[in-house]
């Protein structure tokens, strides 16, 4: 006998109209591609995300919107086109007969470039089975989240990225509780570029009040000054052929800027001259400027008041292995490469000799590859760690080291950026995502899921993951995940590298 097909639930009210969704999975709805803010282009382009406009009728969500301008293509994802402009749209998974449950609000990461919300390592079906409700969102990204607009002042706000983020988060404030969530116990999550917007959003104002935890999976640093933000304003602008200034940039289409944004971060990678962003050629990021973002997060989480604010920060144990193996860093393979890599990122003399001496017999490459990640990740995490408990919160520190090896022990993936995500979401029976974690899942691969599944439901609900808070400086409990041990970053050795925002 044919099954007749499951009934469409029932529309639900939310501030500007109806939704109706669907089923994800027994018991579980999803509500993809509301608008939580109006489309950022046209009179909007540039500015302060401004509330979405209402609708008549009930609003089919079950697709998700259009994701923003960017060039990237990632796998099971949906792709920007020019003119899709209605991106700032949020997703919801929740449990069907939930109420009250606590809320994890997750920002995606890509080098403030690229990504969505709509990845499909960000299904929140798991999660919502587990007990939470799970927002995923898409920001402004590239030039028209991050860049600097000359002269904009509050017309053309720095940091506008961070700014939907926080329009998102007043949106589930003022509406999760009709999809089942508590607006008093909003976690917010992200990885990479993700968890820095996090823990940059505990220094905002506006923010405050709208969640109180937060989950910082490979947090990475340091944020940008704005000398160095002025700087990429004027180098994009004239890849565009536009002038620096606000109308020549509104003048060049959100294609364009994406284009020329593409063409600068190509030069960097091959312009042996052009010192720390020829590894890194990250155009884009949080600029501290003293007013949208206070100053750099370190400093300013020291000063801060973060009593009463607990912070889960996950850091994998290879991290920039992922941009080894795609070719999106320039290598390192002689000892005198190694040596200008050291000295153009401000790095002393004894710290390649740190790592030799827990490496022994590395190669360059291999030295090279991990003093890179452990300053863009494992060092920053363990400090974005320290300032937190020394303003005054709670933090509880983690690592992620699961490797997949051949028989004879070569790594066939390692713990590399991003592979702990599809875990931490459950979803790492995904194909798409088999490139991240070196093919389809291995014995043991679900309990380390269930594990790392359980330990955020038990945060988001609680503030407690499961293991004993870090001490800031001391070390103490570290939960290592995939592994029985894994080492983090020699931090004596990193004491005198400054973190302070990048300078051009």
């Amino acid at each position: 006998m044919r099954q007749s097909a499951q009934p469409l639930p029932a529309p639900i009210r939310v501030r500007e109209g109806l939704v109706r969704g669907a089923e994800a999975a027994p018991g579980v709805l999803r509500h993809l591609g509301i608008p939580y803010a109006a489309p950022p282009f046209g009179p909007n382009r540039f500015r302060a995300p401004q509330p979405p406009v209402p609708w008549d009728g009930v609003r089919d969500c079950t697709a998700h919107g259009p994701v923003a301008p960017q060039s990237a293509e990632l796998p099971g994802a949906p792709s920007w086109s020019p003119g899709d402009e209605d991106v700032l749209t949020l997703n919801v998974w929740s449990p069907r007969d939930g109420s009250g449950l606590p809320v994890l609000v997750w920002l995606h990461g890509g080098a403030y470039t690229f990504g969505s919300g709509a990845q499909p390592d960000f299904d929140g079906t798991v999660l919502a089975r587990a007990g939470l409700v799970v927002v995923t969102l898409n920001y402004r990204l590239g030039f028209e989240g991050f860049g600097h607009v000359p002269g904009g002042g509050a017309e053309f706000p720095a940091n506008r990225g961070l700014l939907d983020q926080v329009a998102a988060l007043r949106w589930v404030a003022a509406n999760i509780a009709a999809l089942g969530g508590d607006p008093g116990r909003v976690t917010v999550a992200g990885q990479s570029a993700g968890a820095t917007s996090a823990v940059s959003l505990l220094l905002r104002e506006e923010a405050r009040g709208l969640f109180g935890r937060v989950i910082a999976h490979s947090p990475v640093g340091p944020c940008f000054s704005g000398e160095l933000a002025e700087e990429v304003t004027r180098t994009v602008a004239a890849q565009a052929g536009v002038v620096p200034t606000a109308d020549g940039l509104l003048g060049a289409s959100p294609a364009a800027l994406v284009a020329a944004s593409d063409r600068v971060a190509a030069a960097w990678r091959q312009d042996a001259g052009i010192g720390r962003r020829r590894y890194d050629p990250v155009l884009y990021g949080p600029v501290a400027d003293g007013t949208d973002l206070p100053a750099d997060p370190l400093a300013a989480h020291a000063a801060a008041r973060l009593a009463g604010v607990d912070l889960l920060v996950c850091h994998t144990t290879e991290e920039s292995r992922l941009f080894d193996a795609v070719g999106s860093t320039a290598p390192v393979e002689t000892e005198a490469e190694l040596a200008r890599f050291c000295a153009d990122f401000g790095l002393p003399a004894a710290l390649p000799a740190a790592y030799r001496d827990r490496m022994p017999g590395a190669s360059v490459p291999d030295v090279h590859l991990a003093l890179l990640g452990d300053r863009a990740f494992a060092e920053y995490s363990h400090r974005v760690a320290d300032a937190h408990v020394r303003a005054g919160g709670r933090a509880y520190l983690s690592r992620f080291a699961r490797r997949r090896t051949a028989a004879d022990g070569t790594p066939l993936v390692r713990a590399w950026h991003c592979a702990d995500v599809p875990f931490a979401f459950g979803n790492h029976h995904d194909p798409a995502l088999e490139f991240l974690i070196g093919g389809p899942p291995l014995a043991g691969d679900d309990e380390l899921s269930a594990a790392l599944v359980r330990a955020w439901a038990e945060f988001a609900a609680t503030g407690n993951p499961g293991w004993q808070p870090y001490e800031a400086g001391e070390g103490g409990p570290v939960r290592i995940w995939g592994a029985a041990t894994a080492d983090g970053p020699p931090r004596e050795a990193w004491r005198e590298v400054d973190f302070g925002p990048e300078r051009p």
